[in-house]
C-alpha cells in the first residue's frame, strides 16, 4: 500500500528506516493486516507512519515489486497499490518504519533520488490531485 498524500502543491515522501530500502526516499506505505480492507490499510499505515489523517481519493496504480539477491533468487515479492490521499488533519511526524519525512514540490522531487516507478506514479497524483481540484492539466505538468 502506498499513501500519495498531496497537500499544498508538495507531496509527503518518507525515508524508509528497515529493509527492504533501507535509507530510501519513496512514498509512505506499509502492508494490509488481516480483515483490513485496501482503504482502510493505507489510512492506518499513513497515519502510523506520518501522524496524518488522510483520506482515499481514488486508486493510482497498482505493480509488482520484486527483488532478488545476488544469487538471483526472489528475497521480496510486493503487489503494490498506490493510493492518492488528501491530507485531513494532522503535522507530518515520522513514525513507524520511517526514518524522516519530507515534504516535495514537483521541481524538488530528483533531490530525492525516488525510483522511476514512484516519479510516475508521483506526478500521476499531481495530475490528478489538480484536475479534481478544477485545475487544468497543461499548466500543472510543466
Amino acid at each position: 500500500m502506498g499513501a500519495v498524500v498531496i497537500h499544498q502543491g508538495r507531496v509527503l515522501l518518507a525515508r524508509r528506516g528497515t529493509p527492504p530500502r533501507l535509507g530510501q526516499w519513496s512514498l509512505p506505505g506499509g502492508m494490509v493486516e488481516s480483515g483490513e480492507t485496501l482503504r482502510e490499510a493505507v489510512e492506518r499505515e499513513a497515519l502510523e507512519e506520518t501522524g496524518l489523517v488522510v483520506e482515499v481519493v481514488e486508486i493510482l496504480e497498482v505493480l509488482d515489486r520484486i527483488t532478488q539477491d545476488a544469487q538471483g533468487r526472489v528475497q521480496y515479492h510486493y503487489v503494490l497499490v498506490d493510493f492518492l490521499c488528501r491530507h485531513r488533519q494532522g503535522e507530518a511526524l515520522s513514525g513507524g518504519d520511517v526514518s524522516d519525512l519530507a515534504w516535495a514540490s514537483q521541481e524538488t522531487l530528483a533531490d530525492y533520488a525516488l525510483e522511476q516507478i514512484a516519479l510516475e506514479v508521483i506526478r500521476k497524483a499531481f495530475h490528478r490531485s489538480s484536475a479534481l481540484a478544477g485545475g487544468t492539466s497543461a499548466s500543472n505538468q510543466s
